[in-house]
C-alpha cells in the first residue's frame, strides 16, 4: 500500500486526481507512527543542551510531513465532499487529535523547549525565533502540561471529541443544504429574477435530469431569490428553508439537527476552560489573542453597537416606508433583500445586476493582480499543466524580480458537495529546512461565486468582487511572508483577532476609483465602468451600512457571550434573543435557527473570536487611511505595509507591527468614517 499511496510519496503540489479515500487512513497511520518514533529519538538527542536545529527545526520537519499528507485530504473534504472521503477523513480526526495532545503534554519536550528558551544560544535568536519559543511555552500550558495525569487524560478526551463534533456540525450543515430544493416548472413563478439566475437554475435542473428550474440553498441561488423574486410566498419559502437548515424547524425539521451538537460542543469547551484554570471559554480564547480581556472585547462591541444602532434604526425605517409605498406594510426578514435592492435602484439608479456586467472574472483577476503589482512590485502569472480537484480550478505563481515567491490555487464557483462560504487555506508554509533549502508557500483560495452560465463568462456582483479581494488579502499574508521559521511564517502565530487585517485591508481597493478602473470592464465591449455608474456606486457605498454593522455586532456579541456565560441556565436561543433585544432593529421570525448553521464558531476557528472581524476592521480602516493620505497606489506606503504587516507574519505582537506601520496605535475614527457611521460622515 505504501508504494502506491500518493500521500506517502514526495511531491511538489498534491497529486489530487490520484488521492483516493482508501489512501487516507493508512497514510496518516504510517506518518504518525514514524513521527512518534522520530520524536523519541529527537528527545534522546536533545537531552543535554537542546539547540534550535535539533529541536524546533526537527519538529517543523515532522509537522511538514504530516501537513503534506493531511492538508490535501482536509481540502478535498471541504471542496469535493463524498461519503467515502468523509468516512476516511473522520476516521483520522481522533488519531490526529490524540497525537497533538500527546505533543502538547509531552513533559520532556516541554522541558527541552524551556531549556532552549533559557540557553545561551537563545540570546542570539532573531525576534521570530524568540516569539516562536514564547508561543510554544504558552501553548504547552494551554495543552494542560501542568495538569495531573487524570486531568491531562480528560483534556485529551475533550479535544478528540471536539474535533469530531466540529466535523459533524459541518457535515450536517452541508447535508442539510443539499437536502432541500424546489423544482419550478412555471417560469412565471420566477418573475423578477435575472436571466443569469434563471439560466443557472435551468442548469441545476438539467444536472438532475429535470425540466424547468431548480432552486437550491447554495448561496448564489438563495441570494437570487431573496434579492429579485417578486413572489413573496416564494421568498418566504426559500428563506424558511435556508434559515432552518440543520435544525428542529423548517421543511426538513429534525433531519441533520445541529442543536444537540452545539450543546455538547459548548459544554465541552466550558469544561476545557475550567480544566485549564479559566472562568469560561471566552477567557481561554483570549489567552492567545490580541485583546486583553473579556471586558475589553464586550465594551468594544457594545460601544460600536451604541454608535451604530441609531443609523440602523434609520436604515430600517426608510426601508419600511419604501416597502409600504410598494404595498408591503409588514416588512419581514424575507422582504429585506428584495426591497433593499429596489430602494437602492430607486435612490441611486444602480443595481447589483447592472454592475455584474462590468465585473467578468478575468478582468477582475487581471485588475486585482495589477493592483498588488503596483503596491508591492510583485508579478503574477497563470500556470497550466497541473493536477487539480475540479476542472474550474486555476493555479497562479507570484514572482518578484524574476524570482519565485509562491503559488496559489483559485477554486471560485459554487457547486454541489462543496462547503459554502469563502476561505484561504495555507496548503504549504514557507520555511527553511535544516539543510538550508527554502520551501516556498502555497495557498488554496476558495469562494462560492455564481459560475459562468448561458455562454457568458462568470460575472461577479460587486459584493463577490469584495469577497475575492478579502480572501486574496489572506493569501498575500500567507504568500508574501519573509519569515523562514514555520511557527511564525505567513499567518502562523498571528493572533486570531489580527488575522483579518490584511484581508479587510485589501477590500478598500474595490471602492477606490483608481482600483475600479483596473478591475472593471464590460464583458462584451470591454468598456470600463462609466463615470455615472461609478459615481452612483460610490454614492451607494454605505447604503444600509448601519443595518449591516448591527448584524455583524449581533453575531459577534452572541458568539462571545455564548462562550462567556455557558452554564447560566440559558439556551443558545435564549442568549441570541437577549443579544437581539440589545442590538438588533429587525427581529427574524421565531422559527429562525441561525446558530445551527453558524459554522464559523462551531466548526471553524472563530469560537469566542467572531469579534475578530470588527476588531481587525478598525486596524484595516486605520491602516488604509495612510494610503488615503499618501495616495492609494503610493509604492513607498505599499512597501511599508508589506514590510511591517505582510512580511513579518506572526513574528511579533500585532500591535507592535501596526505601530511600526502607522506610527501610532489604531483609532476607531477611520472605520466609522468609512462606513458613514460617524456624525462627521452623517
Amino acid at each position: 500500500m505504501t508504494a502506491n499511496n500518493p500521500l506517502l510519496q514526495a511531491f511538489d503540489l498534491p497529486p489530487y486526481s490520484a488521492i483516493r479515500p482508501e489512501h487516507v487512513e493508512p497514510a496518516v497511520d504510517s506518518i504518525l507512527a514514524d513521527s512518534r518514533a522520530a520524536m523519541a529519538r529527537l528527545l534522546e538527542q536533545q537531552s543535554g543542551t537542546p539547540c534550535w536545529d535539533g529541536l524546533v527545526l526537527a519538529l517543523d520537519e515532522l509537522g511538514a510531513r504530516l501537513g503534506q499528507a493531511w492538508s490535501p485530504v482536509s481540502h478535498l473534504n471541504a471542496v469535493c465532499n463524498n461519503a467515502e472521503l468523509r468516512a476516511a477523513y473522520e476516521a483520522c480526526l481522533p488519531k490526529l487529535s490524540e497525537y497533538w495532545t500527546e505533543i502538547g503534554q509531552n513533559r520532556p519536550l516541554f522541558q527541552a523547549y524551556e531549556s532552549l528558551a533559557h540557553s545561551p544560544e537563545a540570546a542570539g535568536f532573531d525576534v521570530a525565533q524568540k516569539t516562536i519559543l514564547e508561543h510554544a511555552l504558552r501553548d504547552f500550558r494551554l495543552s494542560g502540561i501542568d495538569l495531573p495525569p487524570a486531568e491531562q487524560q480528560r483534556y485529551g478526551e475533550i479535544q478528540m471529541k471536539l474535533s469530531e463534533l466540529g466535523s459533524t456540525f459541518s457535515n450536517q450543515l452541508l447535508d442539510a443544504t443539499q437536502a432541500w430544493s424546489k423544482h419550478v416548472t412555471d417560469e412565471a413563478a420566477l418573475a423578477g429574477l435575472t436571466d443569469s439566475a434563471k439560466v443557472q437554475m435551468q442548469q441545476a435542473a438539467a444536472a438532475k435530469e429535470l425540466d424547468g428550474w431548480l432552486i437550491t440553498l447554495e448561496f448564489p441561488s438563495y441570494f437570487a431569490v431573496m434579492t429579485y423574486a417578486d413572489d413573496r410566498a416564494l421568498r418566504e419559502e426559500v428563506y424558511a428553508a435556508y434559515c432552518t437548515r440543520a435544525s428542529d424547524q423548517g421543511p426538513n425539521a429534525g433531519q441533520n439537527d445541529n442543536t444537540p451538537v452545539m450543546a455538547e460542543i459548548l459544554a465541552l469547551r466550558q469544561e476545557l476552560a475550567k480544566l485549564l484554570g479559566f472562568g469560561n471559554y471566552s477567557e481561554l480564547s483570549l489567552a492567545s489573542k490580541m485583546a486583553d480581556s473579556t471586558e475589553q472585547v464586550l465594551s468594544f462591541l457594545r460601544d460600536l453597537a451604541a454608535r451604530s444602532k441609531p443609523f440602523a434604526a434609520q436604515d430600517l425605517s426608510e426601508l419600511q416606508a419604501f416597502a409600504s409605498e410598494q404595498g408591503c406594510n409588514d416588512l419581514q426578514s424575507w422582504d429585506v433583500g428584495y426591497y433593499s435592492e429596489k430602494l437602492r435602484e430607486q435612490r441611486y439608479s444602480i443595481s447589483q445586476e447592472i454592475l455584474r456586467a462590468y465585473f467578468p472574472i478575468d478582468k477582475v483577476l487581471s485588475g486585482l493582480f495589477a493592483i498588488v503589482e503596483k503596491l508591492y512590485g510583485i508579478q503574477i502569472k497563470e500556470l497550466s499543466g497541473f493536477d487539480a480537484w475540479h476542472p474550474d480550478v486555476r493555479l497562479f505563481e507570484i514572482e518578484e524580480n524574476g524570482q519565485h515567491v509562491g503559488r496559489f490555487f483559485f477554486d471560485l464557483y459554487a457547486r454541489a458537495n462543496k462547503r459554502g462560504g469563502a476561505w484561504m487555506d495555507g496548503a504549504r508554509d514557507k520555511r527553511r529546512t535544516a539543510d538550508g533549502t527554502l520551501i516556498s508557500p502555497v495557498a488554496n483560495l476558495v469562494c462560492n461565486f455564481t459560475p459562468a452560465v448561458g455562454g457568458k463568462p462568470a460575472l461577479l456582483t460587486h459584493d463577490e468582487v469584495t469577497t475575492l479581494f478579502h480572501e486574496f488579502g489572506h493569501g498575500l499574508h500567507h504568500l508574501l511572508t519573509r519569515v523562514e521559521h514555520a511557527g511564525a511564517s505567513g499567518i502562523n502565530g498571528v493572533a486570531w483577532d489580527a488575522v483579518e487585517l490584511p484581508s479587510q485591508f485589501m477590500e478598500n481597493w474595490c471602492w477606490e476609483p483608481e482600483g475600479l478602473a483596473l478591475i472593471s470592464g464590460h464583458y462584451e465591449s470591454g468598456e470600463p465602468l462609466p463615470q455615472d455608474l461609478l459615481d452612483k456606486m460610490l454614492a451607494a457605498k454605505n447604503f444600509q451600512s448601519g443595518l449591516m454593522m448591527v448584524r455583524q455586532i449581533e453575531f459577534s456579541l452572541f458568539d462571545f457571550e455564548l462562550h462567556a456565560t455557558h452554564g447560566d441556565g440559558r439556551s443558545v436561543l435564549d442568549v441570541l434573543e437577549g443579544i437581539r433585544q440589545e442590538v438588533s432593529v429587525l427581529r427574524p421570525p421565531a422559527y429562525n435557527r441561525f446558530p445551527n448553521s453558524f459554522a464559523h464558531i462551531f466548526a471553524g476557528g472563530y469560537a469566542a473570536g467572531y469579534y475578530s472581524y470588527k476588531w481587525a476592521e478598525v486596524l484595516s480602516a486605520d491602516a488604509f487611511s495612510k494610503f488615503e493620505e499618501d495616495g492609494v497606489f503610493n509604492r513607498a506606503t505599499g512597501n511599508a505595509f508589506r514590510d511591517a504587516i505582510l512580511a513579518r507574519g506572526g513574528s511579533q505582537a500585532p500591535m507592535v507591527l501596526f505601530v511600526d506601520f502607522r506610527g501610532r496605535e489604531p483609532s476607531i475614527d477611520a472605520l466609522l468614517r468609512h462606513l458613514g457611521l460617524s456624525q462627521e460622515a452623517a
